[in-house]
């Protein structure tokens, strides 16, 4: 496992981080059980990894406070979010803390090392900065969380608005932004921002059904060819995709897929969303050829907001 500075928060963070959201929830989402949950981020902490995300719409704070149970605090970085999204963009103050607290008991820990506001539309920005911040800024001086955080929507602002704003204001030491093979806009609109000014970047959406169901895949790109935004050839296969899987390239497209962000500068943290700790291994993989990079950039690093589909809970407003 390698291991980098969460821009400017001080934290060693390891460069594969476990999502406990996203469609798995830990496999909870697939009807594993909790038992198999715990193992998952057992296995995890084996594998080097000492970041993990969640968040109060997740339901598996819980599942990671009874999993890190007697692992020492100092050894883990805890991320979760309040529930501050697209379904109640006017959330008060006091919500905000009242989850905290709330996040702190289900994880059985007195503090979280990174406390986000979760899925902030553009329209909101003005609202999460001039209202619930400053609210949360007077918890962190209690020692309740260390570093404040702030994830975008994505499928609801692909083009990154809202953390261009963010990003610049100093408020926020960790942003949460939308990236993969065929959403790669972040690469000009949000990285040299938080290299800029030092903010440590958690990546999301680094594999969603587009890559993980070929079908999916194949019917994507026949919409794109169709209006012209890919070419005809990626229309008239089954495995469009099919070019990174060769010798000394990727094994998969899932693993293409994450090897393809987990190298991109910029990124710090790549988040697993997954129940399977084959997917975390991945990480451990080395760049796509230099030659694949390019390719991918050249076919698809015009597109925005391609396969940003979400979960069920999301499409519900709790991103």
């Amino acid at each position: 496992m390698e291991y980098v500075e969460l821009g400017r928060t001080g934290l060693r963070v390891s460069v594969a981080g476990l999502g406990c959201g996203g469609f798995s929830r830990l496999g909870l989402g697939r009807g594993k059980s909790e038992v198999k949950a715990v193992a998952l981020i057992h296995q995890a902490l084996d594998l080097g990894v000492n970041l993990f995300d969640t968040a109060a719409a997740y339901g598996t704070e819980a599942v990671l406070g009874k999993a890190l149970k007697g692992i020492p605090r100092d050894r883990v970085v805890i991320a979760t979010k309040a529930p501050f999204n697209v379904s109640n963009p006017n959330a008060s103050a006091e919500s905000a803390v009242a989850s905290l607290d709330s996040s702190l008991r289900q994880l059985a820990t007195d503090y979280v090392d990174i406390y986000q506001l979760h899925g902030v539309a553009p329209a909101a920005y003005d609202h999460a900065r001039k209202v619930i911040a400053p609210a949360l800024l007077r918890q962190k001086d209690k020692g309740k969380f260390r570093h404040l955080g702030i994830t975008e929507t994505a499928p609801h602002d692909p083009e990154h608005r809202m953390l261009q704003r963010a990003v610049a204001d100093g408020v926020w030491d960790v942003a949460m932004v939308g990236f993969h093979m065929m959403h790669q806009n972040a690469r000009e609109a949000v990285f040299p921002l938080t290299r800029e000014h030092r903010v440590g970047t958690l990546l999301m959406f680094a594999v969603r059904n587009i890559f993980s169901r070929p079908g999916q895949l194949a019917a994507t790109m026949r919409e794109l060819a169709d209006t012209g935004e890919v070419p005809q050839w990626l229309a008239e296969t089954q495995d469009p995709l099919g070019f990174l899987i060769h010798e000394g390239g990727a094994e998969s497209v899932i693993d293409a897929a994450y090897r393809f962000v987990r190298h991109e500068p910029g990124v710090d943290v790549v988040l697993f969303g997954t129940g399977d700790p084959e997917h975390l291994r991945t990480n451990l993989a080395p760049p796509l050829p230099e030659a694949d990079r390019v390719r991918l950039a050249s076919l698809f690093g015009h597109l925005v907001g391609v396969g940003l589909d979400a979960p069920h809970l999301a499409r519900r407003g709790r991103m």
